[in-house]
C-alpha cells in the first residue's frame, strides 16, 4: 500500500497539567494549522470544564455548591459523570470519582495543602449522593461530596481529540494525553501502531515490552507515578475507595484496551485498585482486556 498521498504531521500542546500529542497522516492539501487549532480547542474545553485545579471550572462549581442545589452542567460533563457512575456500579466501587477530599488528605491534588494529610475521608457511595438530570442538563448533591475526575477526564479528552479527527474524515492517526491513547485505524501502509509498555519502577523509565494496536483505545494506570513519602513509605495518588487510603501494593501498572479512551482510563483505575486480571471483586465488561504488570515486568 502506498503512503504517497499522505503526509505525517505531529500536532501537540499543553493541557490538563501535561501534554497532548497527535500523530496524523494528512493529504497534502489539508490545512494542518486549522486542524491543530481545532484539536487544541477541544482539549482546552475539557480542561476548563473538568479540572479541579481551576476554581471556576464546572466540576469545581458542582463541588462547592450547597447540598440539594441544582447546578447547570455542560453536556460533556454530564456524559463523563454518567459514565463514571455506571463504572462505579459495575466495578463494585473500585472506581469512584467521589474521592476528592481523600486525595487531598493524602497530599495530592489541588486540596493537598488545605487538608490534614494521611487522614482518610468518610466513605460515601457516590452514585447515591449525586443526582444527574440529563434533560435539564443539571446535577445536584444529596450530601457532602468532592468529585475528582483525574481517573477519567484525560481519557475523555483523548476521545474529544479523536472526534475532531473523525469529523474531518481522517483514518490514520494516534492521539494521546499522558498515558492515555487512541488510534484511528492503522498507518496508511497497513502497519499497526507500536506502543511501549513501561516497567512500573519508581523514578525510572524502562520498557517492559511493545504492543501493536489498530483501531482501539489504550490507557495505563500505575502506583509508580505521582507518589510521595509519608512516614517513611511511598504512597501512590491512586486511592482505594473501600479503605480511603492509597493503593498499598508494590509498584504495579494496569494497561486496559477498550473501544473508547474514557472506558480504558476508568477501567484501568478500577483494575489497579482490585490488583489482578481478571479482577477478583467484579466482572469487567466483555469489550475490555488488560495487562497487569509487577515491578519485574
Amino acid at each position: 500500500m502506498s503512503t504517497e498521498p499522505f503526509v505525517p504531521r505531529a500536532l501537540n500542546g499543553d493541557t490538563m497539567g501535561t501534554r497532548y500529542s497527535v500523530l496524523v497522516y494528512l493529504a497534502p492539501a489539508m490545512d494542518a494549522q486549522a486542524l491543530g487549532r481545532a484539536l487544541h480547542e477541544a482539549v482546552s474545553e475539557v480542561d476548563a470544564v473538568m479540572s479541579n485545579w481551576k476554581p471556576d471550572s464546572d466540576i469545581s462549581r458542582l463541588n462547592h455548591a450547597p447540598v440539594e442545589q441544582w447546578i447547570e452542567l455542560p453536556e460533556g460533563l454530564i456524559h463523563v459523570l454518567e459514565t463514571a457512575l455506571a463504572i462505579e456500579a459495575r466495578s463494585n466501587g473500585a472506581f469512584d470519582i467521589g474521592v476528592g477530599d481523600t486525595v487531598g488528605r493524602w497530599g495530592f491534588g489541588p486540596g493537598a495543602n488545605k487538608t490534614r494529610q494521611g487522614m482518610p475521608a468518610t466513605r460515601q457511595v457516590t452514585r447515591q449522593a449525586l443526582e444527574l438530570d440529563r434533560i435539564e442538563r443539571r446535577g445536584r448533591k444529596h450530601g457532602p461530596l468532592s468529585l475528582d475526575l483525574s481517573g477519567i477526564a484525560k481519557g475523555y479528552g483523548v476521545d474529544r481529540l479523536a472526534d475532531v479527527l473523525k469529523r474531518r474524515g481522517l483514518g490514520h492517526w494516534l492521539c494521546s494525553i499522558d498515558g492515555e491513547l487512541r488510534a484511528g485505524g492503522p498507518k496508511p501502509d497497513g502497519r499497526p501502531w507500536a506502543i511501549g509498555l513501561e516497567r512500573p519502577v519508581i523514578g525510572k523509565r524502562e520498557l517492559s515490552g511493545v504492543i501493536e494496536i489498530g483501531e482501539m483505545a489504550v490507557a495505563t494506570s500505575g502506583t509508580y507515578r505521582h507518589c510521595r513519602e509519608i512516614d517513611g513509605r511511598t504512597v501512590s495518588h491512586t486511592i482505594d475507595p473501600s479503605t480511603g487510603a492509597p493503593v498499598a501494593r508494590k509498584p504495579s501498572s494496569v494497561t486496559v484496551f477498550a473501544p473508547t479512551c474514557i472506558q480504558a482510563d476508568a477501567w484501568a483505575t478500577a483494575i489497579l485498585v482490585d490488583g489482578s486480571w481478571p479482577p477478583r471483586s467484579f466482572v469487567p465488561p466483555p469489550e475490555i482486556d488488560a495487562i497487569v504488570l509487577g515491578e519485574e515486568g
